[in-house]
């Protein structure tokens, strides 16, 4: 298999095939305002998300890519089923740059909500198309006619969707009123189907970029500095040049690479590049055990996120209660380390990537190359482990520079485990402050939230070039500015605002423009940490309210759904008020809706406290979940679980260390995760919502759960750890 021939069978479909050619190009004097679901305000075209092909199959094109989630079967059971045709007719082509409608990033879990609202308004509007042509050919009104898996018929009349699918009008902008079946017409919404992905993991199969093989394939491996600001100070390129198999060796500036016949060889050369590199080093940062007051001591733009309530205090206050939360830089810690394969050839550059966003990566590659980019185009291919902006953005860029000096030849570049941990974007650290003050019934009269965190997105943007090597060439580009998120959705404050019903509230995000270490996007954001306090914090108020927890939670909300989903969790774990602490064993309650606007998930978490040894040991974990209408159940299970598992080991054992301008933790050894021994037993219940919109699951798991553990050790041990992670040695810190 090659990666290759894949993308030119699929390109030379699209020219063969009944509809209109392709474009991505808007229509002139269509201005018109329109209101239009997910992500088609952006790609109007309706041509952009399908195609009707002369073989009998329907090409479905969306900018989300799969990332192991499974959103590729999900959107597809989303399309056949709006357009009456079996799930073996669709084609799913995604995330590339010459094909596909331009959707930005897969992330903040909206492929659901934006990818899927727009394949299936699209759908719903061809099929309309469809039908509305075939009925004038069979002489009959739309309503008499029946489909069935492509084939439109009335009476003993039949026609199908590609013996008319030439004088379809796909190429014209979606218009705002098409409406999507309902959800009692769902014969494929609402149901486990078989994941398109997983066969070929399962089997060895061809599945990641990692397994792609092109013809006259070469590989590569850089050698980084040794810090992020080392200064290359001498190089012996000979001597690299000498060692068997080397193809070339690109230098540019302190960007240092090396092209060899064979994998193996390329490896040994890298070491070769190691031996032949001098470094003058420059250090100053602080020492790991320093980091939060740190954070504190930098520059900080102050925003007022949200506030309710105004000037005037509560009347009464019975008690007040503070608390300081921190959460250490989390790594990404993919299991498989970022790759790439580049070719350039006649002046164009083609990159198979595992980026989460194939259109920022490619306007960035033409940054950091000073090419054209109408000559740069980025084809998804899955990675073993994304969740986040790991090193796949940049490795595309170390790919490129070296086949740019291969002659056409395509060339593999894969980091090392050193590379992955040394220098991708690391979940930034944060600090968060909660004061509450309590009522005469231990209700919650005053709420503040204050979060100080650095950005939580320096992917590929138009600012600048995000792009590591980039900073590193002779003529170096210069990164974008720091972002902040807005709201809603938000970064390091994400779920900062408290969903609770409180009178008075306000948030602050206290925003670290420089970060010690590099940073941005990991899975949840700052929802992570937020909830972490909030939901620890809550455990805590109603414990000096003397309210059994979850009914203190409740007490405070006025959301239907909020209730249903704790109250499911609470049941179906056999949530009992009351039951002794401080025996060893605890359990524990968390909540959230992710981002105040997507999936709600409440959980509950058992543990068991070995206060010698310090060890947690997750027993089991249930959770309930609620994101609004589902389209593959086993899919959205699927996430949850992976979602606890990543929550568990963040929790319990993830932190990034580092001192002297570099990450020190470079191997498994130093930067432990969970393992499959110590994965709990996992509950997980769907409350589905037909005719609901669809909400984004696939971040909802992390914060509660990582609340639910602490709650849990909290009552297990009778002792407070607001400190991630609650590591043994911190345990045995507390009890000496």
């Amino acid at each position: 298999m090659t990666a290759s021939a894949v993308s030119r069978r699929r390109f030379n479909k699209s020219v063969g095939a009944l509809t209109i050619a392709f474009s991505m190009a808007p229509l002139a004097g269509t201005a018109e305002p329109m209101t239009l679901p997910g992500s088609l305000a952006k790609n109007r075209r309706l041509n952009a998300w399908l195609r009707i092909d002369a073989d009998g199959t329907i090409t479905i094109f969306t900018g989300k890519v799969e990332l192991g989630q499974g959103i590729l079967t999900a959107l597809r059971q989303i399309a056949a089923d709006e357009l009456d045709v079996t799930p073996a007719k669709i084609v799913m082509v995604s995330g590339d740059t010459a094909q596909t409608p331009d959707e930005g990033f897969t992330s903040g879990s909206r492929s659901i909500e934006h990818g899927g609202a727009a394949i299936r308004h699209a759908c719903v509007e061809a099929r309309a198309i469809l039908l509305a042509l075939a009925a004038e050919k069979l002489g009959v009104t739309p309503d008499k006619l029946t489909v069935v898996d492509g084939a439109v018929t009335s009476g003993d009349k039949r026609l199908s969707y590609w013996e008319i699918s030439v004088e379809a009008q796909l190429h014209r902008h979606t218009r705002v009123g098409a409406a999507p079946k309902p959800s009692d017409r769902h014969r494929l919404i609402g149901k486990s189907m078989p994941r398109l992905d997983i066969p070929a993991k399962v089997t060895g199969g061809a599945s990641y970029v990692q397994d792609i093989r092109l013809p006259g394939m070469l590989f590569g491996r850089i050698l980084r500095p040794p810090s992020y600001h080392a200064a290359l100070v001498a190089f012996d390129e000979a001597q690299v040049r000498k060692l068997p198999g080397v193809v070339t060796v690109v230098r540019d500036g302190r960007f240092l690479g090396v092209v060899a016949e064979r994998e193996e060889q390329a490896i040994v050369a890298r070491q070769g590049l190691a031996r032949a590199a001098s470094w003058r080093d420059a250090s100053s940062p602080p020492a790991f055990q320093d980091i939060y007051a740190r954070l504190r001591s930098l520059p900080v733009d102050d925003h007022v996120v949200s506030r309710k309530g105004g000037d005037t205090p509560p009347s009464v206050v019975t008690s007040s209660h503070s608390a300081t939360y921190t959460r250490p830089y989390t790594a990404h810690a993919s299991i498989g380390p970022s790759c790439a394969v580049a070719r350039f050839e006649n002046g164009r550059l083609t990159v198979w990537t595992h980026s989460q966003g194939v259109f920022p990566l490619r306007n960035d590659l033409a940054k950091a190359l000073d090419m054209d980019v109408t000559k740069v185009r980025c084809i998804h291919a899955q990675g073993s482990g994304c969740y986040g902006h790991n090193g796949a953005d940049d490795v595309a860029l170390d790919a490129a520079l070296l086949a740019r000096a291969c002659n056409g030849r395509p060339v593999k570049v894969q980091w090392m485990r050193d590379d992955e941990f040394g220098w991708e974007p690391n979940g930034p650290a944060m600090i968060v402050e909660l004061h509450a003050e309590l009522g005469e019934a231990g209700e919650i009269v005053d709420w503040s939230h204050d979060v100080w965190s650095s950005s939580h997105t320096t992917r590929p943007q138009a600012d600048g070039c995000n792009l590591l090597a980039a900073w590193h060439l002779e003529r170096p580009k210069s990164p974008g500015t720091p972002e902040i998120i807005p709201q809603p959705a938000g970064g390091g404050d994400r779920n900062a605002i408290p969903l609770y019903d409180l009178p008075r509230h306000r948030v602050t995000h206290h925003f670290i423009r420089q970060s010690p270490i590099r940073v941005s996007a990991l899975r949840s954001l700052g929802a992570y940490a937020n909830i972490f306090a909030i939901e620890t914090f809550m455990d805590d108020l109603a414990k000096a309210a003397r309210v059994d927890s979850v009914e203190y939670r409740m007490r405070h909300l006025d959301d239907e759904r909020a209730f249903a989903a704790i109250k499911a969790a609470a049941s179906y774990a056999g949530w009992q008020p009351g039951l002794p602490g401080g025996t060893g064993r605890g359990r524990g309650f968390g909540f959230a809706q992710y981002k105040n606007s997507a999936a709600y998930l409440a959980v509950v978490v058992e543990v068991e406290v070995h206060r010698r040894t310090g060890e947690v040991h997750v027993r089991r974990v249930t959770a309930a979940i609620d994101a609004g209408e589902i389209v593959n159940p086993d899919g959205l299970v699927n996430q949850t679980e992976g979602g606890i598992v990543q929550a568990i080991s963040w929790t319990l054992k993830e932190q990034v260390r580092f001192a002297a301008d570099r990450v020190t933790s470079r191997d498994w050894s130093d930067y432990p995760i969970i393992a499959f021994p110590e994965i709990p037993e996992i509950n997980v219940t769907i409350l589905d919502r037909p005719g609901e919109k669809s909400l984004g699951a696939g971040e909802a798991a992390q914060g509660p759960t990582a609340a639910a553990i602490g709650n849990a050790i909290a009552h297990a041990t009778g002792v407070r750890l607001r400190d991630l992670p609650i590591t043994p040695d911190r345990i045995k810190g507390v009890f000496g």
